[in-house]
C-alpha cells in the first residue's frame, strides 16, 4: 500500500501476543509487515461470531492470496452474509483491516459515484495509513469509469481543511498508481486532471505534496514534455519551497535537458 508505514522488522518479529491481538481486533497495525500478517479468517472469526463456519472456511483457503484479493473477498463474504447493515456495523470497529473490508464494500455496492465518494470519505480520513489506502483503491475503477465527472468531484476535495481528504483527489487519480490497475486516459492526457493538480500545487502538507509529485511522476512516464512544461510554469509562477519540492519529485525520472 502506498504511503504507508514500514520497517525493518518481518513477520516472525512480531509478538507473538500482539499479532494474537491483531487477528482479534483489539488492536491496529502499526506497519505495513503487520498489515500483511493479519490473518483474515481468525479475525472475521472474531469481529463476526455469527457469520459462521463456511466464510471462514473460504476466507482461510484464500490466506496465500494477495491482501487486494482477500479485502475484496472478505467484502464479498461479508455483504452475502449480512447485506449492507454490515457497513453500519463495523465502520468504526477498532481494527484497521476490519474499517478496510468496509471500504471494499463500499467499493462493490451499488451505487451512484457522488454517493460513493460521500460514503468513502470518512474512511479517506481516517487517521490510519491502511485504511487512507483502502480507502482510494475500493473505489479508483468507478472513478476511472467516470473520469471527467470524477474530476470536477474531486476538485472540491482538494481546498478541504484536511491533507487526508486533499491527498485523496491525487492519489486516487494517479495515472499508474501503487497496487493498482492504470488510468491510461490520464497516461494518455494527463491535462484532464489540471482542476485537481492546480490547488494542490504548493500545498503546505508534505503527505499531500509527495502525491502530487507522485502523480507528476507516473505522468511523465509517458508525457514527460507535458510535466516539464507544467512544472517549469508552476515554478514560474509559485517558485515557493513546496512547489519546489513537488516538481522536483514530479520530474525525477525524466531526463535533464542540456
Amino acid at each position: 500500500m502506498n504511503g504507508t508505514k514500514t520497517s525493518g522488522r518481518g513477520v516472525k518479529d512480531i509478538d507473538p501476543a500482539h499479532l494474537a491481538r491483531l487477528n482479534a481486533g483489539e488492536v491496529e497495525a502499526a506497519t505495513l509487515v503487520e498489515c500483511l500478517a493479519v490473518d483474515f479468517a481468525l479475525l472475521m472469526g472474531s469481529v463476526l461470531p455469527d457469520i459462521g463456519s463456511g466464510p471462514c472456511a473460504e476466507m482461510h483457503e484464500a490466506r496465500e492470496a494477495g491482501i487486494s484479493r482477500r479485502m475484496l473477498l472478505a467484502a464479498r463474504l461479508i455483504t452475502k452474509r449480512y447485506g449492507p447493515s454490515a457497513i453500519e456495523r463495523l465502520a468504526r470497529h477498532s481494527s484497521d483491516t476490519v474499517r478496510g473490508w468496509v471500504c471494499a464494500m463500499l467499493g462493490a455496492a451499488d451505487m451512484e459515484l457522488g454517493d460513493r465518494l460521500l460514503a468513502i470519505r470518512p474512511f479517506a480520513d481516517d487517521p490510519h495509513f491502511g485504511v487512507r489506502e483502502w480507502s482510494w483503491m475500493a473505489v479508483r475503477s468507478h472513478l476511472a469509469a467516470e473520469l471527467d465527472v470524477s474530476i470536477a468531484l474531486l476538485a472540491k476535495w482538494t481546498v478541504d481543511p484536511s491533507e487526508r481528504i486533499r491527498r485523496f483527489a491525487t492519489e486516487a487519480l494517479r495515472p499508474r498508481g501503487v497496487w493498482c490497475s492504470h488510468i491510461a486516459a490520464l497516461k494518455q492526457q494527463p491535462e484532464r486532471a489540471l482542476a485537481v493538480l492546480e490547488p494542490l500545487r504548493a500545498d503546505p502538507s508534505i503527505y499531500v505534496q509527495d502525491s502530487v509529485g507522485n502523480w507528476l511522476n507516473d505522468a511523465g512516464k509517458d508525457r514527460p514534455e507535458w510535466v516539464r512544461a507544467l512544472c517549469e510554469r508552476w515554478l514560474a509562477e509559485s517558485p515557493e519551497p513546496a512547489t519546489v519540492r513537488i516538481c522536483r519529485r514530479g520530474m525525477r525520472s525524466i531526463p535533464v535537458v542540456n
